[in-house]
């Protein structure tokens, strides 16, 4: 199937609903850019874990990311790869292992393996040795004293398929975020590589914010323009260097920019400087000094 059967056919499935999504666009402002924490505070703490979230909210960020993968049980976890290696002390698929099978695994010494060596003084912190379900991170979003926001991205391809979003979708519903009453927006936005699985969540909740992840863009989006519903273009930082004008033709569209992963302070001036609405990091203490430095 070619890409223009392919989207009229979406098209039809989706209908007026991703229409009507597409017409109420943010608009660009001036204010400096969000700063989301990826991972949470991962330079500093092991990726995805309480610990790490936590410190990214003591340092202030506004918006927490994380990407999510769902068990071989149904549980949505916040894990990146689609094995358990990297990350921690265990083998296997995440889609092929149950939730506490993995929640006997240690997820922080690969980060700091010095962790409980020497002194009682750097046992393990309960907050980053765990596997983090969405669920707790999310009501670590709720919980907190003062707005915070969540950017969640889907891993694809997996053997799940759209039982990841549906599954999403329901967790996002009992928190009252999958559809926000009228005037006001939830603190979830939905992010992916994949259109396929942002249409999924736009079926199941029409009002969520999307963010389309591009490490590259695709040629019939290089005039600023996204695919139909898409709330944001997530565009990596490499893109941004190499295109800086991208920025502009996505706000003159309507819409917001979301750049990832922007760590280095030169970048982060970049971000600013052009204007875009959100610079995900893994250094968002970092980020924030050096974004109040630039507005004194």
């Amino acid at each position: 199937m070619d890409d223009v059967t392919a989207r009229r056919g979406l098209d039809g499935l989706f209908g007026l609903r991703l229409r009507r999504r597409a017409s109420i666009a943010w608009l660009p402002n001036d204010e400096p850019p969000q700063v989301v924490a990826h991972r949470g505070s991962s330079e500093k703490k092991a990726e995805h874990t309480l610990a790490a979230y936590v410190s990214a909210l003591d340092e202030g960020a506004d918006a927490l990311e994380c990407d999510v993968r769902l068990t071989a049980d149904g549980h949505l976890v916040c894990m990146h790869d689609r094995r358990i290696e990297r990350t921690s002390n265990g083998r296997g698929a995440v889609a092929t292992l149950q939730l506490q099978q993995l929640e006997e695994l240690d997820w922080e010494s690969w980060k700091q393996p010095w962790i409980g060596l020497d002194d009682e003084a750097d046992q393990p912190d309960p907050r980053g040795s765990s596997i983090l379900t969405l669920e707790r991170l999310l009501d670590v979003v709720r919980d907190y004293d003062r707005r915070v926001e969540v950017a969640i991205e889907t891993k694809h391809p997996t053997r799940f398929a759209g039982l990841v979003e549906r599954r999403l979708v329901e967790l996002l519903d009992r928190y009252g975020w999958a559809r926000p009453r009228r005037g006001t927006t939830s603190p979830a936005r939905i992010m992916s590589f994949s259109w396929m699985s942002l249409r999924r969540c736009l079926e199941l909740a029409p009002t969520l914010q999307t963010v389309y992840l591009m490490d590259r863009v695709p040629l019939r989006f290089r005039d600023g323009s996204l695919p139909l519903g898409a709330s944001a273009a997530g565009p990596s930082i490499e893109i941004i260097r190499a295109h800086p004008e991208y920025v502009a033709k996505v706000h003159r569209t309507g819409n917001h920019v979301h750049v990832w992963t922007v760590n280095n302070p030169v970048d982060v001036e970049l971000c600013a400087a052009l204007g875009v609405d959100a610079v995900i990091t893994d250094k968002p203490a970092e980020t924030m000094r050096l974004l109040q430095e630039r507005s004194d």
